[in-house]
């Protein structure tokens, strides 16, 4: 299944996508695409519900992140070893953990807001990953039981904030609408290969990160069972799992996202994203006057 929330920011309701691309709504069916919804019991309910019995979403109609309830986005630094390459640094001999803020997340094509004072806000394409059950000290060989679907990830980082203002990685990574996540929440089912996944990024039509999930240097299963050693994962938690190369830091030279650029992320088989970039001072203006914002 494709599973989404749809609806204005922060009243999103439950819904999936049928077989001919359409966005239906569950709402009647389950109350959230979150906790017990995303459980394999709760999954294979949703997968017995005829798309075609439910009401059609109208055009245009907003996604907003494609799962609910997120008390915990746990990121992974350097997992590709193309990107770790580009950025000069070691191959991590175990992952780097750091969190993000759940208040991050949005939709898969919200705008972005450039946090006040970023100069260095840079773009991660990612592959995420969403738990489904309560999951502690999980092996590796079991770790994927607990995972309900994977999704795309733009893991956007503010670099001066996360290098030059001391402490972790945490105070670039948790801004306001740092977190696009969707369109879909993607079954494990309709995903042949979590292994062989191309990802890509365009900026304003030119591409600048392409890579596979080939290169990640600790896998899905690895993450999460490593992850679940350190804290207990619940249902609706995100782990994101590292960005291949192309960031705007690895540029020589750097190169930063400024206002109105565009955005586009494609993973295979998990959709597309796309984000227009948008001033600080210019979103607010737009919320002082009552402007529509996503």
């Amino acid at each position: 299944m494709k599973l989404i929330r749809h609806g204005a920011a922060g009243d999103e309701k439950p819904g999936l996508v049928d077989a001919k691309g359409g966005l239906r709504d569950l709402s009647g069916s389950v109350r959230d695409i979150a906790g017990a919804a995303l459980s394999r019991q709760g999954l294979d309910r949703l997968a017995m519900i005829d798309p075609e019995t439910l009401p059609l979403l109208p055009p245009g109609t907003r996604l907003g992140p494609c799962v609910g309830g997120t008390r915990n986005v746990v990121a992974i630094g350097l997992n590709y070893a193309d990107h770790a390459a580009e950025t000069g640094a070691a191959i991590p001999s175990e992952p780097i953990l750091f969190n993000k803020a759940p208040s991050c997340l949005g939709g898969a094509n919200d705008p972005v807001i450039l946090p006040k004072g970023s100069a260095k806000t840079d773009w991660e394409v990612e592959l995420a990953v969403v738990i489904g059950a309560r999951a502690s000290y999980v092996h590796a060989n079991e770790a994927l039981d607990y995972v309900a679907g994977a999704c795309i990830m733009n893991d956007l980082s503010e670099r001066e904030f996360q290098y030059e203002r001391g402490g972790t990685w945490t105070k670039g990574k948790g801004c306001p609408t740092f977190g696009p996540l969707g369109p879909w929440l993607v079954t494990l089912d309709e995903i042949p290969d979590l292994k062989k996944l191309s990802l890509s990024l365009d900026l304003n039509g030119k591409r600048q990160q392409t890579g596979s999930t080939a290169t990640m240097i600790f896998d899905v299963a690895q993450l999460v069972a490593y992850v679940s050693h350190f804290m207990m994962l619940e249902p609706g938690d995100v782990i994101t799992t590292g960005t291949p190369p192309g960031v705007g830091l690895g540029m020589k030279p750097p190169r930063f996202l400024k206002a109105d650029d565009q955005m586009v992320l494609r993973i295979d088989g998990l959709g597309e994203q796309r984000q227009t970039v948008i001033a600080f001072d210019d979103w607010t203006a737009k919320v002082a006057a009552g402007e529509p914002t996503n």
